[in-house]
């Protein structure tokens, strides 16, 4: 239970619904007991007085009344207990998802580098979802149904303290013994059933985003076949629960049909000592009604196990410590955007490999560098570190003089901006993915970047209001970069790192984006990545790196003169 605790604080914030939720649920359970205990004693009470001289004094009215009065009651207090108890459970659920995104986000992409895509969306949704069995179908049916079962035995004490309090231990002998029992039975088919609920959604997403090239490498098949596996175990663990909960509902109803035969026995000589009257149909339909106390109940802990399944894979987030980790408070410096690896070493934590050994850099501030390199040399892992993706694992990154690791994440991201290999664009329109680079910006403005990256074709039909992403218009590769660019320029931040910033782009673009580049370099302190030996004697200087170590530093005519390995990789072209 212990799992379920960094959940259980979020109740604070919600708790007046919640609490009228609970309150609403008791005065539904009390409404239906009422009606059914009272429309027992007073058709009895109403057969009675019609065979003898009572049916002349006999008040009808009163007893009918409160009939109708507990009817709607029932029916009003189901509704309203619906709406309340929902709503509240919608907003928690809201915010769960936001303090779990809030968790995972600053995890990316150390913690959760080993964590497939479809999981963590499992998680977000599937496992987040199964968080509401806690209110609903454990916190909520055990409190108001052992409220509920006091309230009846006090009601059946009024009449009779023998009667009442043996349907009052019965009754909470049931509420303690029925839940831990189909908790222990249900509790692997619950965990099963979580597990193969993400197993599922994780081996649809691999058919569904690799379905080209299973398709033409023939394993299309086989994926195919995994989704099916994985769905007739699910659908295996669901029928298991369907049939268990059916099972505990009959044998519920059982112990109450024999409860019932008891407090007949026992009251079948009168109630209270007096006569036998209309008051032992009183006691038997109250026995009769106790039942709905208990019906939610019999299902609450059985799904226990898949909520503490989820529970524990979600705190598998967000009880992790994020490996990069900033300050809240902005640093002061000099205003001169220059950039320093102090004998920088790093290898990624899933494997002992160096990918940087003692890298000593030193980049003045409004200078532009070329770092140059054969792929996989670690040309990358300079930004990657310089953005804090990761730490370094020996020596220092300064900025402005400043360590790195002083800088608030907001102050080091409006400081740089990134052109990387990969440009994501986000399912929205054409302007959604421009303004994150520049939430300020007018649709004129982002109509003049896009014409200075050569994207004014996007600018036909919906313009702006093209919608990207999936369902939407398909970008090609060379398209993506384009964009990525686009927000580089709107980002307009005093440090600009290009990773292969012209990549698959055609020669005639890619001499219009360099030309763009040489206008926007102005003033800004520039690493550009590439292994494409185009233009670098516009660079201040060039830095070539192989196998994570420098070997040559040096602008471009120092480094040809020297005829080294520079020299050699321009000969080869």
């Amino acid at each position: 239970m212990r799992d379920l605790l960094p959940y259980l604080k979020l109740y604070k914030k919600h708790w007046f619904g919640l609490s009228l939720g609970m309150l609403l649920s008791f005065a539904t359970v009390a409404a239906s007991i009422g009606l059914l205990t009272l429309s027992g004693w007073f058709l009895s009470a109403a057969a009675v007085a019609g065979l003898t001289i009572a049916r002349e004094t006999f008040n009808y009215m009163l007893p009918g009344a409160f009939v109708r009065g507990f009817a709607m009651g029932r029916t009003a207090g189901r509704w309203g207990e619906r709406v309340v108890s929902h709503n509240a459970t919608f907003k928690l659920l809201t915010d769960l998802r936001v303090f779990f995104f809030s968790k995972l986000a600053p995890l990316i992409p150390g913690r959760v580098s080993n964590l497939r895509d479809a999981d963590l969306l499992n998680r977000l949704v599937a496992d987040i979802d199964a968080m509401d069995h806690v209110y609903l179908r454990l916190v909520s049916p055990m409190v108001v149904g052992t409220l509920a079962i006091l309230g009846l035995t006090a009601l059946i004490c009024w009449f009779d303290q023998t009667l009442g309090l043996t349907l009052g231990a019965i009754l909470m002998t049931l509420v303690i013994t029925w839940p831990v029992l189909f908790y222990k039975l249900g509790k692997r088919n619950g965990t099963e059933l979580t597990q193969n609920k993400a197993e599922l959604r994780i081996t649809t997403l691999d058919w569904l985003q690799g379905y080209s090239e299973l398709t033409l490498f023939g394993a299309e098949e086989r994926y195919r076949n995994a989704i099916l596996d994985a769905q007739h175990k699910l659908l295996r663990n669901q029928s298991f629960n369907a049939h268990f909960s059916g099972l505990a509902q009959a044998l519920l109803m059982l112990a109450n049909g024999w409860t019932v035969v008891l407090m007949l026995w026992l009251a079948a000589d009168g109630v209270g000592g007096n006569t036998p009257d209309p008051r032992i149909a009183l006691v038997a339909f109250a026995t009769m009604a106790s039942v709905e106390l208990l019906m939610p109940i019999a299902g609450a802990f059985q799904h226990l196990g898949q909520t503490l399944t989820s529970a524990r894979r979600l705190n598998d987030i967000i009880l992790s410590e994020p490996d990069v980790q900033f300050p809240e408070e902005t640093i002061a410096h000099n205003g001169e955007y220059s950039i320093k690896y102090n004998a920088v070493s790093f290898h990624y934590p899933d494997s002992d490999a160096q990918v940087l050994t003692d890298v000593e850099l030193e980049i003045p501030a409004k200078h532009r560098v070329a770092i140059v390199g054969q792929t996989g040399s670690g040309k990358s892992t300079l930004i990657q570190l310089l953005n804090r993706y990761w730490d370094v694992n020996a020596g220092s990154i300064e900025i402005a003089g400043k360590p790195i690791q002083q800088w608030s994440e907001s102050q080091l991201r409006q400081a740089i901006s990134v052109v990387s290999q990969r440009v994501d664009i986000l399912n929205g329109s054409l302007r959604d993915n421009l303004l994150m680079a520049k939430p300020q910006a007018d649709d004129l403005e982002l109509a003049e970047v896009l014409e200075k990256v050569g994207l004014s074709k996007l600018l036909e039909d919906t313009a702006l209001d093209t919608w990207l992403g999936d369902g939407g218009r398909q970008l090609s590769g060379g398209e993506k970069r384009r964009v990525g660019i686009a927000r580089a320029l709107l980002h307009n931040a005093p440090i600009l790192l290009l990773d292969e910033p012209t990549e698959g782009l055609d020669k005639q673009t890619e001499q219009q984006i360099m030309q763009l580049f040489e206008q926007h370099f102005e003033d800004k302190t520039v690493v550009f990545i590439t292994h494409r030996l185009v233009d670098l004697d516009k660079m201040d200087a060039i830095c070539l790196i192989e196998q994570g170590q420098i070997v040559e530093y040096g602008n471009h005519q120092d480094l040809l003169a020297q005829q080294g390995r520079y020299y050699t990789l321009n000969q080869t072209l």
